[in-house]
Order: structure tokens, then sequence, then C-alpha cells
């Protein structure tokens, strides 16, 4: 038999006649060998891909479903879409909105290859560290994914692009590719392509932009939630800045003059933001509102749903909505006079209701018209609280005494004769006048409170009930009396952790997202959480009640023969807003009222609700003017008698209590 040895093997691994290490490194004819197939076994696939991915047509996008949004009992809301685009010739487009373009987002567009490989490259290396994949691509590759329909963010994606981007380059001319970039780019405002934008923004079409004009819908390019100039000062200054940055670089590359250039140095405000006529009265502020959960939850954006073919069930309750609003026109329309009184104009109401349960929004009032008046009232966070923020001070007060039972709060009070002024007893004590300086509008003995438990932890108790933390204000002394302005929807939320025993679930309102048919992954429903002991909340929701009677008999309102715990602002507050925050009172403790005994908790049965779960609303007013960074006082809004405005909020939450 004859041996092996000594036979070359094809594939001389581990190397023979080596030993140790050695035996396993590779030689560099095998590592040549390695590369050279791997590029060649790339180079294959490449044209493999290359030979059956298609270019897919331009008109792809245009043909995309509407987006439908339902109410909660699932008839259908509105139908949004389907996609706002109009094609344009290049002859269409003024040489200065091209040149701005291509500065912009590619310069070297007319002599590069239509990739970018660093580009690809750092795209694939934020897709595999999750990182923002944005940037780096050339007008070729944003034109392919723009028409591609699939925008998910992944390898398989951008391969696909990549192949795309090549043929487009091989079978297209420059002209052509420019084309349908500037047809089918998301410029914001619901519109996709130029011709479109040009509308949105300035009601025009786009032969008649200039170079300013086309410079600002340049800057949008790089993504209109951060600068569109409308939506909010830190996107105004934003789009000013990258403006600016547009007509100096079309002066560097040579596309316009210096001289040209100086001609445009005031910034083209767009018009103001607007809504499609199928969104008017509260259904654009729904659909806002919507919008803002989904995007919170999924990442999607509005380019994404723009897009078209989404499914948005919410949790807005039809009749209750139409409900809310009818209240607030009526009670305008009997207390508001703009004619006679001019400390009525500018006023602007706002409203939600949320369910205690499980934290749905089912119903909102965010203004007269989102066709009007675009910002949402209702969302909005410019608004101080004011004594409607002073629960959460003696919900914190009354919390520390359960988590420190032998803390003592030396706040002002009137102790009897020969008591202990320190302990646990002056504590309770002092709590109580606290309970007592809320029902007779006192805001010294709030201000002390902050100073004896600490303002964070008046905060910590805030945000945890459902306040966001961005919309509170300074931690200064006035803290406590309600300087901090969170949103209607906010307000109401939070009012229901006292409503559910001390249980706090974060506000929703989109009960289920499909695309395509297909569930669409990310939407979550919020969880409970306890943030208060069930005592606590009793104590504070029996105070809320108190008050809340209080303020519906001095109007002689037949609501206050009817149970609600409730907030409020005060005349003495000062503040430029006035609040009321109805909720149904909390259930009662099994054992006693106080926070320290322990006691179990049983819901109560709340009013007007089968279901014992009656919504909490929370209503505000203020003044604002349009583009006024400030609002306006309430000094006799509604007429002197009404306290600052004060005695209007209840009134329209009676109002919408007692609605048919």
């Amino acid at each position: 038999m004859k041996g092996t040895k000594g036979r070359r093997r094809f594939i001389d691994y581990p190397r023979q006649g080596r030993e140790g290490l050695r035996r396993w490194l590779p030689s560099w004819r095998q590592w040549l060998s390695a590369v050279a197939l791997g590029v060649g076994g790339l180079a294959g696939l490449l044209a493999i891909v290359y030979a059956k991915v298609d270019i897919p047509s331009e008109n792809a996008l245009a043909g995309q479903e509407a987006t439908v949004y339902y109410w909660a009992d699932g008839s259908q809301m509105v139908s949004v879409g389907a996609v706002n685009r109009q094609n344009v010739t290049l002859d269409k487009v003024p040489d200065s909105v091209e040149n701005s373009v291509i500065s912009a987002e590619n310069a070297t567009f007319y002599t590069d290859s239509g990739i970018s490989l660093k580009g690809i490259g750092r795209a694939l290396v934020t897709m595999v560290s999750g990182g923002d994949t944005q940037g780096g691509s050339t007008i070729t590759q944003q034109f392919v994914k723009n028409t591609y329909l699939s925008q998910d963010q992944t390898v398989t994606r951008k391969a696909k692009e990549f192949v795309i981007a090549l043929k487009v380059s091989n079978q297209k001319s420059k002209r052509e590719i420019l084309r349908g970039y500037l047809n089918t780019s998301w410029f914001g405002r619901g519109s996709y392509g130029i011709q479109a934008a040009a509308h949105a923004y300035y009601g025009i079409d786009a032969t008649k932009l200039n170079p300013s004009q086309g410079a600002l819908l340049a800057a949008l390019l790089k993504g209109s939630e951060q600068y569109d100039p409308g939506l909010s000062k830190a996107n105004h200054a934003r789009a000013v800045a990258r403006w600016k940055w547009i007509l100096d670089r079309q002066v560097d590359t040579g596309k316009m003059s210096a001289r040209e250039r100086a001609k445009y140095r005031t910034f083209p405000e767009p018009r103001a933001l607007s809504k499609p006529t199928s969104q008017a009265g509260q259904t654009g502020y729904l659909v806002d509102v919507a919008n803002k959960f989904i995007k919170a939850d999924t990442g999607l954006t509005d380019k994404d749903l723009a897009r078209g073919g989404y499914r948005i069930h919410t949790t807005f309750d039809k009749k209750r909505t139409r409900r809310l609003e009818k209240a607030v026109t009526d009670v305008r329309r009997d207390t508001i006079d703009p004619k006679r009184r001019t400390s009525d104009r500018f006023v602007e109401f706002g409203a939600a209701s949320v369910r205690p349960k499980d934290g749905a929004i089912v119903a909102l009032y965010g203004g007269a018209d989102a066709t009007k008046h675009f910002s949402n009232n209702a969302d909005t966070t410019a608004v101080p609280a004011g004594s409607a923020f002073k629960p959460f001070v003696l919900a914190a007060a009354l919390q520390q005494q359960v988590d420190e039972p032998d803390a003592a709060w030396h706040g002002p009070a009137t102790e009897a004769p020969g008591a202990d002024p320190s302990g646990a007893a002056a504590g309770k004590a002092r709590f109580g006048d606290l309970r007592g300086a809320l029902l007779k509008a006192q805001s010294p003995p709030f201000v002390q409170a902050g100073k004896e438990i600490g303002l964070e932890r008046i905060r910590d108790l805030a945000v945890a009930s459902g306040l966001r933390k961005e919309s509170m204000a300074r931690l200064e002394q006035t803290f406590p009396l309600g300087t901090s302005a969170p949103s209607a929807i906010r307000m109401a939320s939070a009012y229901t952790t006292f409503a559910n025993g001390g249980l706090h679930t974060d506000p929703y309102a989109v009960s289920a997202l499909t695309h395509d048919g297909r569930p669409v992954p990310g939407l979550r429903r919020p969880e409970s959480h306890q943030v208060l002991d069930a005592g606590v909340a009793q104590q504070v929701s029996g105070a809320l009640e108190e008050r809340g009677r209080q303020a519906l008999e001095a109007q002689g309102d037949k609501a206050a023969q009817q149970p609600v715990a409730a907030g409020l602002t005060e005349p003495g507050d000062r503040m430029k807003s006035a609040w009321f925050i109805g909720s149904p009172p909390a259930g009662v403790p099994d054992l006693g009222t106080d926070p320290g005994s322990g006691g179990g908790f049983r819901p109560g049965k709340l009013p007007g609700d089968g279901d014992g779960n009656e919504p909490t609303t929370a209503v505000t007013m203020f003044r604002n003017k349009p583009g006024a960074p400030d609002l306006l006082p309430m000094q006799d809004v509604g007429g002197a008698e009404t306290g600052l405005g004060t005695t209007v909020p209840p009134q329209v939450w009676s109002a919408y209590q007692q609605a048919p």
C-alpha cells in the first residue's frame, strides 16, 4: 500500500511542516486567495442582484393608499391622503431652486457616479451600532430611497438602494434623476415634491419661487420636523441658520454671485401652518395628538405617516368629543364678548378628558377650528397651572407623613394651648392646615410647605403623577403656587391619580395601528403604577371634592349636587390663566382616613358612568395674541365679576357634564 507522506493537499491548512502557532496562521498566499475569493463572490452576488432588481416606478409613491383614523367605537373619523404630490418638469423649477438643492444636498451631483461609498459605509456602521442612518447619501441615492416603497432602515434595503442607484446612474440622465428627486422628496406639511411644497409654504407654483424661498425649501430636505420654521422657535432658528448657509454655499460653489447673494438678507417667512379642510373643527387636533403618541412609541415620522396605508384606531369617544366642543362653544358665546370688551379679545380654551382606569384620552378640545387655529390648546405647555397645582403639594406633604411618620412640618399653624409643637402629632395638624389652606384659597402655607418638604419632592410627585418634567418651572419659592405649565391632557391625567386610589397610568390616544394590514411594532399600552398611598389619594380627593362643590355652588350650578373632586385657579393667583379640573371622587378606604392607617382601598361608585369610570376633565382658558410670545393678562375677562376669568372654566365643565 502506498503511503500518503509528502502528497500536497489542495488546501494546506493546518499548514504542514509548521509547529505551534505558525501551523494555524494562514500564509500570505492563503490570505490573498481568501480576499480574492471574497471579492469575487461579492462581485458575483452584486451582479446577480443587479440583474434581478428593477428600478421602481417614480409614480408608485403617488399611488399610495390614504391613512384612515377611527373613533373608539370603530367608525371612521377621517381619511388623510392619498399622498399630496404633483409632478412637475424641470422647466417649471427655477434654476435658483435647483442650485439651492444641489448645493445643500450634493454639490458634486453632476460629476459623481451616483453613489457615495463613504456614505454607504458610514450608514452600514451606524445601522449595526443602532445609530442614525441619515446623511451621506447622494441625490441619486435619495431619489432611489424616495421612490422605493420600503423605508426600513436595514442592511438589505441599503444594499438594494446601492444596486438601484447604480442602475439609475447608468440608465437615466442627471436631469432625469434631479427631476425625480425634486418630485418625490418630503418637505413637510404633508407635501411630497417641490410643487406641493411651494403651495404648502408660500401658496404659489414652484415656477414662481425666488432664490430666497428656494433656499428655505432646500433647507427642509434635511428634515422638516427640525427645520420647518412654523413649528417652534428652535425650528425657526435652525431654519434661518441653514437658509443663510445654503445661500452662502451657492456663492462658494459658483452658483450665485456675491452681489446676487447680498439681495437676500431678509428671511422668507412661510405662510402660517394650516390643516386640510377634512381636518376642520376638532378633527385636526385629534389627529395631531394621535400622531404624537404614534411617533413617540414606534419611531415613525411625519414623513412615514404621510406616505399613507396606515389604519389608526384611537381612544377618542365621538359623543364625548362633540359634547365637549359644544360646551366650550356655548359658554364662550354666553360669557366672552370681544366686541364689547377689549379684555375678551384673543381668549383661547383648551380641554381634555382622560379615563382613570387605563389612561385613555377620550375627548379633547384644541381650539375653535384646526384649519384656522393650528396650535393645539389641549396639548400646549405655555399656560401656568396656578392653584390647580396645589393638590400636588398637599399630596406630597401627606405622602411624606406616610413615608416618614415622625417627620414634623414646621409651617405656619395655630396650635391649641399646651399642644406639643413637634413630632408626628404637630405634623399631622399642620398638614390639616394645609388642607384648609387649599379650601380657603390661601397661598402662604403652600410656600412654607415647599420649604419644609422640599421642592424636589413636590416636583417628583407631580411628574410621577403624569406631568411632564420639561413642563415643570424652576424650583423657586413660588413653585408650589403653580408656575409650571402642563398641558390640559397632562393635568387631566395627573388628577386621575387622586381619583384612582393613588394608581396612575400615563395617557395614550392610539389603541391599535396597522400598515397594509399588518400590525406596526412598538405601539404600547402604558402600565399602571402606584404613585400615592391609597389613603393619601382619598384625602386629597376629599379636599378637592369640597372645593369643587364650593366652586359650583358659587355659580349656582346644579352640578354641585353631584360629588366632584376638582382643582381650580383662584382670583388671587394673578397668573395669566384660569383652570378647572373636575374628577370623579376617589374610592373609600376600608379602615379610616388616616394616610398612615394602612387600610385597604375599595373603589367607590362614580357618578354618570355605569362602569364606574367617569373621565377626569381639565379645562383651561388663557389669552394669546397670534404671533406674540407671552400670554396676555386675564383682568376683566368675561366681565369684572368673573374674578380674572376663573369662574368660566367651571361653567365649561358643568355644561360638558350636563350635555345630553
